[in-house]
């Protein structure tokens, strides 16, 4: 009899369309795992801010860290910062004068704040801050950066160190006429005192870009055993406000 014959399906197909089906589920719970994960605010208050964040450089942190918000006061008071100028410049008016980076009344806020951060961050997050006011000029002061902590090294980068700029957006660092291009705020230097317990001091930022960045590497248990603390911060049994 002429009949018309059906292809049969060979089982190794449908389980081969099975295999492609679980493969693809997996790949999407995959891509749903790696979600980036959002940052943690730890202390808000106006335009002050601590928060955890990922690290881009490194998964080898030593978090989280076990520091008092009197031990991070006191580093914080150890950090120094100048003008930076060039030769010409120091030839006639000197090398500029060093100046705390953070001034007693920012290591209120940021130390219990830092201290909080640093309990809580795992060895792939690091902890930023930023610290904003309004001077008795009309300016906006703003100063940011973050640490970390790597083996026995206090990894503390600034990025704005008291730096003046109109209110709101930094507009001053962009070209009035090319808004396009950005111009730099004045470039500073800095260092860590006792200078015996700085490692080093990597400069970096972009050429084109605005911002600079200077990162401390301190050997800070060796410095705290050293300095005296910072005063003010020997209580520590109000916690830094936390943002919910």
């Amino acid at each position: 009899m002429n009949g018309i014959e059906h292809p049969q399906q060979h089982p190794l197909s449908r389980h081969a369309h099975l295999i492609f089906a679980f493969i693809g589920v997996m790949v999407a719970a995959g891509c749903a795992a790696q979600t980036p994960t959002p940052p943690k605010t730890v202390y808000q208050s106006g335009l002050n801010q601590v928060r955890i964040e990922k690290d881009p450089a490194s998964t080898i942190n030593v978090h989280p860290a076990s520091l008092s918000a009197t031990e991070v006061g006191t580093l914080l008071r150890g950090v120094r910062i100048w003008e930076r100028r060039n030769a010409l410049h120091r030839l006639f008016v000197g090398q500029a004068d060093k100046t705390r980076a953070f001034r007693d009344g920012e290591i209120a806020i940021l130390a219990p704040a830092l201290a909080k951060a640093l309990s809580q961050a795992s060895p792939s997050e690091r902890v930023y801050y930023h610290l904003s006011h309004a001077t008795e000029h009309g300016e906006e002061e703003t100063s940011t950066g973050w640490l970390s902590i790597q083996d026995t090294t206090l990894h503390l980068a600034l990025r704005e160190a008291h730096d003046r700029h109109g209110p709101g957006p930094d507009i001053s660092k962009y070209d009035r006429q090319m808004p396009n291009v950005p111009e730099r705020s004045p470039a500073f230097d800095a260092t860590f005192e006792p200078e015996e317990y700085l490692v080093k001091v990597r400069s970096g930022g972009s050429l084109f870009a605005p911002d600079q960045q200077e990162e401390l590497l301190i050997r800070y248990r060796e410095a705290l055993a050293a300095m005296p603390a910072q005063p003010g911060l020997e209580r520590e049994s109000k916690p830094a406000t936390e943002q919910h």
